[in-house]
């Protein structure tokens, strides 16, 4: 791709992210390639901070970015994430000849088709590789490794903090606490909706069926459900039946149409996905000739995700292109054909079960199991029942009637039970 003696590369970010790759930079030493250019806001702060020790003197740090859109750099590292304003910067810089490495989930899974169509245009390259799962190399094992086969499924865990969130609650663990201690680990934000609500796990899902299955879906069309209706209980009673809970995004294509859905899921035991914990991801592809495919590593944190960056940026330096196949617009929708797990609180009183079972009756969702651990006082009970396989529709609809009866004191928790022989 680039072919000149020296790539000189300007990083738009120096957070978390941008200063490890900074970092990563300066301790290689790749030859060929200078970091020369830092941008970001306030950047005399910046400059003077713990994460800029020991980088090079000769760095340029500015707070204009059109000294760098528009300034002698040969590739760009963007770090900032979220659209606006980074569509129109990068735009810019592919126009003005820059090749773009990005890490921005969002600008991608919403906007690839056009930047990739303009990289084109330009003869640049826009490569998004650390967009998803971190430091997991899966968009270019997708890309060069499994384009032989027809890939038909995807499944997984593509959020680090949640991931991690969940699996301290395995241990017994609530919500708020664990969410207070992935913030102060630095994986979770002040404001932690991207990723408890899905819409982080949900861009890259987005992106991920892109790369595997050639399809162009909008992330809004996805379902996604928080987190943070997840408790401590629904751990023990998931114990009970076998299974674990966690964030799991997964597509399906059948025909012109992706089943595809975000959310916490109670996942089998003997599945690979239960063994993940702490900030690591896993993807399993599976495809009509290759079977299973199984992806795993760290997710969140900066290294893991500079490493990655740096992985993109020496492939565009040594001239390198990933596999460029059609990609088709589809329908999506978030059906599936799976068990389903209803947890309920409710003021115990006789009927609740006969009312709940009619509820589901009533739409043609058969009950599989009813699950009530003791110790519980009366006025405020958690029980679980399972359903046998069916639409997530189906259940929708009951638990829609069965939230209004009197004796509930919370809506009811609705999660799908992932299986071998779970379909869309």
């Amino acid at each position: 791709m680039a072919n000149i003696s020296e790539i000189r590369v300007a990083i738009l970010g120096f957070g978390t992210v941008g200063s490890a790759v900074a970092h990563v930079l300066q301790a290689q030493r790749f030859p060929g390639i200078r970091l020369t250019h830092i941008y970001n806001r306030g950047v005399a702060r910046k400059r003077l901070s713990d994460r800029a020790a020991g980088l090079s003197a000769d760095l340029v740090w500015t707070e204009n970015v059109d000294e760098v859109l528009q300034g002698d750099v040969d590739l760009i590292v963007e770090t900032i994430g979220g659209l606006d304003p980074m569509e129109e910067w990068l735009q810019l810089a592919l126009r003005s000849g820059k090749h773009v490495v990005t890490a921005n989930k969002q600008l991608i899974a919403y906007r690839a088709a056009h930047l990739l169509q303009l990289a084109r245009e330009h003869n640049r390259a826009l490569v998004y590789n650390a967009a998803v799962a971190g430091g997991v190399p899966v968009i270019p094992a997708t890309l060069h490794g499994l384009q032989g086969d027809r890939i038909t499924r995807l499944s997984g865990i593509l959020n680090g903090t949640c991931n991690f969130m969940l699996s301290h609650m395995e241990q017994g663990a609530e919500y708020a606490d664990v969410l207070m201690q992935a913030q102060v680990a630095g994986y979770a934000e002040a404001d932690p909706t991207a990723d408890v609500d899905g819409f982080d796990a949900r861009a890259k899902l987005c992106i991920l069926a892109r790369a595997a299955m050639q399809v162009g879906i909008n992330p809004d069309d996805v379902p996604a459900q928080s987190i943070r209706t997840v408790a401590a209980v629904d751990f023990q009673y998931a114990r009970e039946l076998g299974c674990t809970v966690r964030q799991i995004a997964r597509a399906e294509l059948q025909g012109d149409t992706l089943h595809a859905r975000v959310g916490p899921m109670l996942v089998p035991k003997s599945s690979p996905i239960a063994w993940s914990h702490g900030t690591e991801n896993m993807v399993v592809t599976t495809g009509d000739f290759g079977g299973d495919v199984v992806f795993s590593g760290h997710g969140a944190g900066g290294n893991p995700t500079a490493v990655a960056i740096v992985s993109d940026l020496l492939a565009v330096a040594h001239g390198s292109s990933s596999v460029a196949l059609p990609v088709r617009d589809c329908a999506v929708t978030g059906e599936f054909q799976a068990p389903h797990y209803l947890r309920f609180l409710v003021r115990d009183k006789p009927g609740i079960v006969s009312a709940i079972s009619g509820a589901l009756t009533a739409v043609g969702a058969n009950i599989d199991s009813i699950l009530q651990r003791p110790g519980y006082p009366k006025d405020a009970l958690p029980f679980v029942v399972t359903t046998e396989p069916c639409l997530t529709s189906t259940v929708a609809a009951a638990v829609e009637q069965i939230a209004k009866m009197p004796t509930m004191l919370e809506p009811p928790l609705c999660l799908q039970m992932l299986t071998d022989d779970t379909r869309g």
